[in-house]
């Protein structure tokens, strides 16, 4: 299907576009509703204006060889064009009313002349080229009648099929649900190197997910899983195209707004992360633990594969900019890179394991079983060594991994710009208490990347726009 429309003053539709799955359907035909059900455009059919074309649609020659040949169109759907059926009745004009594609013009050539014929209407109008005329009830001369009753013979059985068409794919859809298990999507997003980058989110932090998910997209990084801690986030990611899984262990009553650094909410949900972490680990995998507030300014992952097996890579939460970085409690469990070797894989059942016990995050578990209590097993100023397993932690360098308190990098006029001079490769969004709080902090600091009223990736001119915090929570 093509479509074009002239460049106008007039809007093409009135509705919000849906977050649609490129190249996965129904996105032409819900624009043609739109533009139909707002009457503020003249649509018409064109296809009997083409003289030639070739079918190149692998989707569908895929599904008339083997045993899909044999499915029902219903049965061959993928799940992504079935969350773009879903995505196309929910939003707009479909929702509350059916279009009816029969009332469509079509725009014919019979005898050397262009003509709008209204197969439902039987009405024919003449097209004018220094303006668009319609003449209803045109006299025509017999000869030319027939004529003309000879080209538009068979429009009636074509509105037919693109009303069944229609119909198929917007009603009956099934249940979106999808228990994609664990193991199935690492075997394909997994890069060369079989590492993943992790992200555990809950409903409250939907937002904040799409715009580290439209960064990382940015950056062309693909090789990125989502854990969703509730069943409004898997729904919610699955729309989005994300690949995500449920983790049936997940703390419930996740709390919408106090879910901060020291309350209870965030103790259970950091300890999920960590006993996702090891889940991984265990399967083979290498995994680069981010939480979502952890703006990329770059891909950090070449900088990361420098450190070699035995060594767990973390973020440094300490703020004071002089001293050691390895200090008492500072650990950052929202920023690490874990390699599956040995070393590793025991050291993180053991940071599990005190973090059940413990009524606090997993973050000072972390500290306490890997470098100590009290720092027992620091060795300088940015390392630890765990003695039962032998393995390495190393603080990161925070001039290119900042926390969030770092030289008040948030607190600067053009934070882009000055992360830029530093050679930051992430900035943290942490040192804040509160989700309202970090949010508008990081859309204020333009480092945001998602239009939740559209919910699609902000392009580049979007910035400019993003006046308010208002705009996205």
């Amino acid at each position: 299907m093509l479509l074009a429309w002239n460049s106008v003053e007039l809007p093409l539709h009135n509705g919000v576009l849906p977050p649609f799955l490129y190249g996965k359907g129904i996105h032409n035909q819900w624009v043609i509703s739109e533009a139909l059900s707002c009457q503020q455009r003249f649509v018409f059919d064109a296809s009997w204006t083409i003289s030639s074309l070739f079918f190149n649609d692998p989707e569908n020659l895929s599904n008339q060889s083997g045993k899909e040949s044999q499915l029902s169109g219903a049965e061959r759907r993928s799940w992504e064009s079935v969350g773009n059926s879903r995505l196309g009745s929910l939003y707009g004009s479909s929702f509350f009313l059916e279009v009816n594609y029969s009332g469509l013009a079509n725009l014919v050539k019979c005898d050397r002349q262009y003509l709008f014929v209204n197969t439902t209407e039987n009405i024919v109008y003449p097209v004018t080229y220094e303006r668009l005329s319609f003449w209803k009830g045109q006299i025509f001369h017999s000869w030319r009648l027939k004529k003309l009753m000879a080209c538009v013979g068979g429009l009636k059985l074509l509105h037919r099929r693109l009303d069944c068409c229609l119909a198929d794919q917007l009603k009956a859809l099934p249940p979106l649900d999808f228990p994609f298990s664990l193991e199935s999507l690492l075997s394909v997003i997994a890069d060369k190197n079989k590492t993943v980058v992790l992200a555990v989110a809950g409903y409250s932090y939907r937002e904040m997910l799409m715009s580290w998910v439209c960064r990382l997209r940015r950056l062309r990084v693909t090789n990125f899983v989502v854990c969703a801690l509730d069943y409004e986030t898997y729904q919610f990611s699955i729309l989005q195209g994300l690949p995500v899984f449920n983790d049936p262990s997940a703390p419930s009553n996740i709390s919408f707004n106090d879910c901060h650094f020291g309350t209870k909410c965030f103790q259970r949900v950091t300890k999920a992360k960590s006993r996702m972490v090891l889940q991984i680990l265990k399967l083979g995998y290498n995994v680069l633990l981010s939480d979502v507030d952890v703006y990329w300014f770059k891909n950090p992952l070449p900088s990361l594969y420098t450190y070699g097996p035995f060594v767990l890579a973390a973020q440094s939460d300490e703020y004071k900019a002089t001293g050691a970085i390895n200090l008492p409690r500072r650990l950052n469990s929202g920023f690490y890179f874990a390699r599956s070797d040995s070393s590793t894989i025991a050291a993180m059942e053991k940071v599990v394991e005190h973090a059940a016990t413990s009524g606090l995050s997993e973050q000072p578990s972390f500290y306490d079983t890997l470098c100590g209590a009290g720092g027992s097993n620091r060795k300088g100023d940015d390392r630890c060594i765990e003695p039962e397993t032998n393995l390495t932690v190393h603080f990161l360098d925070r001039n290119l991994f900042p926390n969030g308190a770092y030289l008040g990098l948030w607190q600067k006029k053009n934070v882009r710009r000055d992360c830029a001079k530093k050679g930051c490769l992430v900035l943290h969004n942490n040192w804040i208490s509160g989700r309202l709080k970090k949010l508008e902090r990081q859309v204020l600091s333009g480092l945001w990347e998602y239009d939740a009223g559209t919910r699609m990736c902000m392009q580049r001119w979007d910035r400019t726009k993003l006046t308010k915090p208002t705009r996205i929570f």
